[in-house]
């Protein structure tokens, strides 16, 4: 080994060109350094200067067989400290699990958010097995498409006491119905939408001083009326079918709108489904009270087979339903700035809707009138065939078909 005079002038030179070199740099220069040293060199080099003896023989194997990389990178594709993903390649799975049974979006928004906070994920994920800090958390929920929220004065109501055993209750449903590869489907009507050349939120690129000129009262248009889009979303396959009403939303108008979404993509991916798990907010043309909504769904199951299994969130948490941010905020923001001004551009703009994840959207347009007010008498109610669960029979129940 060299003696002491030689490791402190490699140390010097060292010094002088550090911060001249970028990683290969350091790399390169130190083995060249070991290799004219001759025996030894490897250790007195890395006693010197800090570096590696990995490193540097690295470094003189790239020399020996001149194989040198390229200018643009510091080090060969794979090389580097692994990834947490690389090193537990279930880490984002069983992040995704924890967090989805409290996962809600903004519905003007792509992103989601969370309820829970990093530090307690960070302690579930190393109850499961794996190492990880809050900060890497954090890092994974970013890249997930996570944001980190303010407070904001809007409260959603009255919170329920059963309302994350509620969510919990959802969640277990759905992901059983996933195993048993059968559909699962979130489902709410849409904002109401006024058609006509009216204005629209947003802004979108026009001529410079140009911009396009609408009406300058947002009053409806007797004779272009409204569009009421009723969604169904495949929660499995990131897939929806919509529903553009023109008439009422009506509890006859949504499940119509299931059953249009059944007949023509349902039963095509569940050929062998017997059953179908229906997530739903608790008002609305779905409510868990309305009475009209339970007798068309016992139609529906009569007609198609299936067991419809019904779960539906708890007032004041709307936002937590998938299709809200999953399928509804995309369409918005392919709205923003255009005008609705009939029904065709309604369809097209809903159908040409997308998003990085691979989202799929077929529109219909209904053009069925549906009434409003129409009742269900007791008899009718009680033919209908509605098994409560025992945990909230009001929001979790089964709807089976009546035989003949």
């Amino acid at each position: 080994m060299p003696d002491a005079n030689v490791i402190e002038g490699i140390r010097d030179k060292y010094r002088d060109l550090s911060s001249e070199l970028d990683e290969r740099g350091r790399r390169m220069w130190a083995a060249v350094e070991a290799r004219s040293l001759g025996r030894g060199g490897i250790v007195a080099v890395a006693s010197a200067t800090g570096i590696s003896d990995r490193t540097i023989r690295n470094g003189i194997r790239d020399l020996a067989s001149g194989d040198l990389l390229s200018s643009d990178r510091q080090r060969r594709s794979g090389g580097g400290r692994k990834t947490y993903q690389d090193l537990q390649p279930e880490l984002l799975d069983v992040l995704d699990r924890l967090i989805n049974p409290t996962t809600r979006g903004d519905p003007m928004s792509p992103l989601r958010w969370t309820c829970k906070s990093t530090r307690t994920l960070a302690v579930e994920l190393g109850k499961q097995g794996f190492a990880v800090s809050p900060t890497t958390v954090r890092r994974l929920l970013v890249k997930m498409g996570y944001s980190l929220q303010a407070n904001r004065k809007k409260r959603e109501g009255r919170q329920h006491p059963d309302r994350d055993a509620q969510f919990r209750h959802i969640n277990n449903r759905v992901r059983a119905q996933q195993r048993r590869g059968e559909p699962a489907i979130s489902v709410d009507t849409k904002k109401k939408e006024i058609l006509g050349n009216k204005k629209a939120v947003g802004r979108t690129y026009e001529p410079k001083g140009q911009p396009r000129e609408v009406d300058t009262h947002d009053f409806p248009d007797k004779e272009k009326g409204k569009v009421v889009p009723y969604g169904v979303y495949d929660i499995h396959r990131n897939e929806a079918g919509v529903s553009v009403g023109i008439s009422h939303d009506t509890a006859e108008f949504a499940v119509a709108g299931i059953e249009r979404w059944w007949q023509k993509l349902g039963r095509k991916r569940y050929p062998s489904a017997k059953r179908i798990v229906i997530t739903a907010d608790s008002g609305g043309s779905n409510s868990s009270r309305c009475r009209l909504w339970k007798l068309e769904l016992q139609r529906f199951a009569d007609k198609t087979g299936l067991i419809v299994e019904v779960t539906h969130y708890p007032p004041g948490t709307s936002k937590w339903n998938k299709i809200e941010h999953r399928l509804f905020c995309h369409i918005t923001q392919n709205w923003r700035g255009e005008p609705l001004e009939t029904h065709e551009i309604v369809v097209e703009s809903i159908s040409k809707t997308t998003t990085t994840e691979g989202l799929e959207v077929h529109v219909w347009l209904d053009q069925s009138i549906y009434a409003k007010g129409r009742k269900v008498p007791d008899k009718e109610l009680n033919e209908c065939i509605i098994i409560r669960n025992k945990f909230h029979g009001e929001w979790n129940y089964t709807i089976r078909p009546r035989t003949n």
